[in-house]
């Protein structure tokens, strides 16, 4: 499976590691770093051919304009091992611009995950996942609750993430707004 995402910028990523990272000496809590870049995921899929989503995405991504979203408070996916995020609150743009890319992998897509559907996709920054328990949880967020999440990000490329081994790593990256040329397999 890829992940379709927005990475972060610089500055932003940086707040979001240090997090990340308190978490883990805190908490133990490191999972999420197999992932070491935060992003905000558009959709997980599984694709026929890496060189057409490339060429899709970098259509989508050369077509829209960056702008920016909105970040605030705490959630959580409850479960056996509950995710603890940063909600990214949908707008306008941000939903214009998952509908397009919804639709423009379609058709090369063997597989996608249930929760990237318009219906389902809670845009989000995830802090801690896979590691922890139901137990942690209110420790955790009693942790995290002594500080604000409102935060106003740049939304200005798309990723895709291919996994490697335990790690989520960039396989590509295009800037919105910026017309990009794709190598094309033969």
């Amino acid at each position: 499976m890829l992940a379709i995402t927005t990475l972060l910028t610089p500055p932003h990523a940086a707040h979001i590691n240090r997090i990340i990272k308190r978490l883990e000496k805190k908490f133990g809590l490191d999972d999420v770093q197999a992932t070491p870049d935060p992003h905000l995921t558009y959709q997980l899929a599984g694709v026929h051919k890496l060189s057409a989503l490339k060429e899709v995405l970098a259509d989508v991504a050369a077509t829209t304009e960056p702008f920016s979203a909105f970040t605030t408070g705490l959630g959580v996916f409850p479960g056996e091992r509950p995710v603890i995020y940063i909600p990214v609150l949908r707008s306008d743009a941000l939903n214009a611009l998952h509908h397009r890319i919804i639709e423009a992998t379609a058709p090369l897509c063997l597989r996608t995950d249930k929760f990237s559907g318009p219906d389902c996709w809670l845009p989000h920054i995830s802090l801690a996942l896979h590691d922890t328990t139901p137990d942690l949880l209110g420790p955790v967020l009693s942790y995290l609750n002594e500080e604000t999440y409102n935060l106003k990000i740049e939304i200005n490329n798309l990723a895709i993430l291919r996994q490697q081994g335990d790690l989520f790593l960039q396989e590509e990256t295009f800037q919105l707004g910026v017309e990009q040329a794709v190598l094309k397999e033969k």
